[in-house]
């Protein structure tokens, strides 16, 4: 069964037409821990290569980090200070929820400690959690307001995210990122005030798919909110189309054409 009681049939039905089979849409299945971990690592490097191409870094800003399969209460990141579009498999670091480094040869961005380290455990069901000091979402997060749906796209995020307005400097204490845990709460995203956007998911994909859709949902609300007093979608249309794009599958789907473009273009970040 998908998010929401649904079939993997029936989202599949929101997508495309004349499919008989599924294992098309389908995370590839894993048999060991070892290979789960290798899939993890190579979303991972494809996710920070997908980013730097999006322009979503802003000097040493920005982490993407994964739970690892083996020892859940540990999770990967990428090295500090090292080019997004340059990180491949093998310079992923290994830490603990105590900021040790068990694998690796870098140090990590610190902030990326205290604030992924309180999500993930806030949050044992996530696998994955993205954020990175994008223009769109910096410049949105500046309102202290969630996303209104105002488009088929926002409404992946309609009742699924929240706002964290406690902006206190940059985030090197674990406390605070408890607080960002605890905004975030059940929900997919959470925006910081002043700060920029936070998403979470049940793979690395999903992460990164709701943080590049979030992105440019944020975009797109300030263009229309330049341009005049944008229309609102109704309750139950939002709704919806919640439950069509909104999902963990639709997530880890609308990633793939991203992932496929970095399996072809650039082979080098899985070594």
């Amino acid at each position: 069964m998908a998010a929401g009681g649904t079939t993997v049939n029936e989202e599949i039905s929101a997508y495309a037409v004349g499919s008989t089979g599924t294992d098309w849409m389908h995370r590839p299945s894993t048999t060991t821990v070892s290979e789960e971990r290798d899939l993890r690592l190579r979303e991972l490097a494809a996710a920070f290569r997908i980013f730097g191409a999006f322009g979503f870094s802003e000097g040493v800003a920005g982490h993407i980090t994964v739970r690892d399969p083996e020892f859940p209460e540990t999770f990967w990141v990428n090295p500090f200070g090292m080019n997004f579009r340059h990180i491949t498999v093998s310079d992923l670091v290994h830490v603990d929820h105590d900021g040790n480094v068990l694998t690796g040869d870098r140090p990590v961005n610190r902030a990326a400690f205290c604030i992924h380290s309180e999500v993930h455990k806030a949050r044992p069901d996530v696998i994955a959690a993205a954020h990175a000091h994008s223009i769109h979402g910096k410049a949105f997060s500046s309102l202290g307001q969630p996303l209104l749906p105002i488009t088929q796209d926002a409404c992946a995020f309609y009742q699924d995210h929240a706002v964290y307005t406690d902006y206190l400097g940059v985030v090197t204490d674990v406390e605070e990122g408890r607080a960002i845990g605890a905004a975030l709460g059940p929900a997919k995203a959470v925006i910081l005030q002043n700060h920029g956007l936070l998403t979470v998911g049940h793979s690395v994909a999903e992460a990164a798919w709701w943080f590049i859709t979030m992105e440019r949902s944020c975009q797109a609300q300030l263009l229309a909110m330049a341009a005049g007093e944008p229309r609102t979608i109704a309750h139950d249309t939002a709704v919806s189309v919640y439950e069509q794009i909104g999902t963990p599958l639709a997530g880890w789907f609308q990633f793939r054409p991203l992932w496929d473009d970095i399996v072809r273009t650039a082979p080098e970040a899985f070594r």
